[in-house]
């Protein structure tokens, strides 16, 4: 749920003409910021208020609805500012929607889940991508293959872990299991056992780096200090895989990774084994869009994926991220284009960033 800093907020619209100006624009930044009153009609609103914009001489600014209120003016009937900001609202409905989508056995309709919010089927799932940075469907997919994963690891068989997380055929499940797992259902069930990934360590200017690779693509790429530590994430990772040394073929691979490292204008095209959320594929895919020597923000990426609220949740899925360079996460910084955190140390961070600016 958004939750509004009021002093924080208010310092952000700290002058008369800021506060006017958002009115005038109906800035949804500005909700819950302040309120203002009309004395020719005697209410008061909140700075998106779709009613016909007053004349500014008839307007005084209110840090809180309580002092609008104690000067005798009214709620308006049409942006209810006595209610909380619109963004809480969207985000409460939309958390009820997705404890619905949760404990249901099947999906509910987009009908059923917009009526349970009180919206129309349009209105509702573009908020609650607005909120979520995902469709209802995606959601419910995502919540499916969490109850798989669970479900795998405490239920007796295969077939009871596919029905007891909602999936209505073992034929629909497994039609969709790599893509909801990363592997098979027997290989995910016994920790990626006999699952072979091939990898090596190799090292660049920036420290050491695994490259690892199952028979669909490259599946991992690390940077660190030493190279036991990044094979014990490698091996915690895939607990129950076979581990398969660098053969000479391999090592061209991380060859062409190391390349790309020291010169990063060269570019990098693998064919890659991303397993994530619904959501950070998303993200993962709006990065690998960023070409070397830019960068975005999170805000950015968040608006590039259609959820420009989900600021925070694109930051997580930034730090998620198993393939250093591949999908280039260093390129995402701070609004005013400072590095920001980096999963592999800021340092290598701040080099990448230098290195693809002057390539």
């Amino acid at each position: 749920m958004v939750i509004v800093d009021q002093d924080v907020s208010w310092k952000a619209f700290s002058t008369d003409e800021d506060r006017w100006s958002a009115v005038l624009n109906r800035d949804p930044h500005a909700d819950g910021a302040f309120y203002y009153s009309v004395k020719t009609t005697g209410v008061y609103c909140r700075p998106t208020c779709g009613a016909r914009t007053p004349r500014r001489k008839n307007v005084t600014f209110h840090m809180r609805r309580e002092d609008a209120e104690l000067k005798g003016f009214r709620p308006c009937k049409r942006c209810r500012p006595d209610r909380p900001p619109l963004s809480e609202q969207h985000a409460a409905l939309v958390a009820k929607a997705c404890r619905l989508i949760e404990d249901s056995e099947e999906m509910p309709s987009l009908d059923a889940l917009a009526e349970a919010a009180g919206m129309s089927r349009f209105h509702f799932h573009r908020i609650f991508r607005l909120v979520t940075g995902l469709t209802p469907a995606s959601y419910a997919a995502a919540n499916r293959a969490d109850r798989v994963r669970a479900e795998l690891s405490r239920t007796g068989t295969i077939t009871e872990a596919i029905y007891g997380a909602g999936f209505n055929s073992n034929g629909r499940f497994y039609a969709q299991s790599s893509q909801i797992l990363g592997m098979t259902a027997t290989k995910f069930r016994s920790g990626g056992e006999r699952e072979s990934i091939r990898f090596a360590v190799g090292e660049c200017s920036l420290g050491s780096i695994l490259v690892a690779a199952t028979d669909r693509g490259v599946c991992a790429i690390s940077l660190g200090d030493e190279p036991e530590g990044l094979i014990r994430d490698l091996q915690d990772r895939f607990p129950r895989a076979q581990l398969i040394g660098a053969d000479k073929e391999f090592e061209r691979l991380i060859a062409t990774v190391v390349g790309f490292v020291e010169a990063p204008g060269i570019g990098l095209d693998l064919p890659l084994d991303v397993r994530g959320t619904a959501f950070q594929q998303r993200v993962w895919e709006a990065l690998r869009s960023i070409p070397p020597g830019s960068t975005a923000s999170y805000k950015e990426v968040s608006e590039r994926i259609g959820a420009p609220k989900a600021i925070r949740a694109v930051a997580q899925a930034c730090g998620s991220n198993p393939l250093a360079v591949a999908i280039p996460c260093h390129r995402v910084v701070h609004l005013d284009g400072t590095p920001s955190g980096y999963r592999w140390g800021i340092e290598r961070k701040v080099a990448l960033l230098n290195r693809e600016a002057a390539s």
